[in-house]
């Protein structure tokens, strides 16, 4: 089992959030650098365009930012396009949330 802040990431995620799943919602670590302490998490499924992803994004970064020593910058992206996958892993909340203007392709 890896021990890397993105596997790190993403178990806390699963574990702190899993009410994101079940309203529908995804979530993927994108980056987690522990030499910067730089996180990019990205929402997908019904987060997009969802009115409350400004709240989960905030009480993320606050948590991972609490919890996570090494973390610094924590950044959370939500698609504007409202596609929705599940190639993604589920749980966390964000940090700044960052509406996409691009195509969600990747979900």
């Amino acid at each position: 089992m890896s021990d890397s802040l993105a596997d790190r990431i993403e178990t806390w995620m699963v574990g702190q959030m899993p009410i994101i799943r079940m309203h529908g919602g995804t979530s993927v670590v994108r980056e987690a650098n522990p030499e910067t302490g730089e996180v990019v998490v990205e929402l997908g499924g019904t987060c997009s365009g969802c009115g409350i992803s400004n709240v989960t994004a905030t009480n993320i970064k606050r948590d991972l930012l609490a919890d996570f020593e090494e973390v610094t910058d924590v950044t959370v992206r939500v698609p504007s396009t409202g596609d929705q996958g599940a190639a993604t892993v589920e749980g966390g909340r964000g940090g700044e949330l960052q509406h996409e203007t691009d195509a969600a392709d990747h979900f």
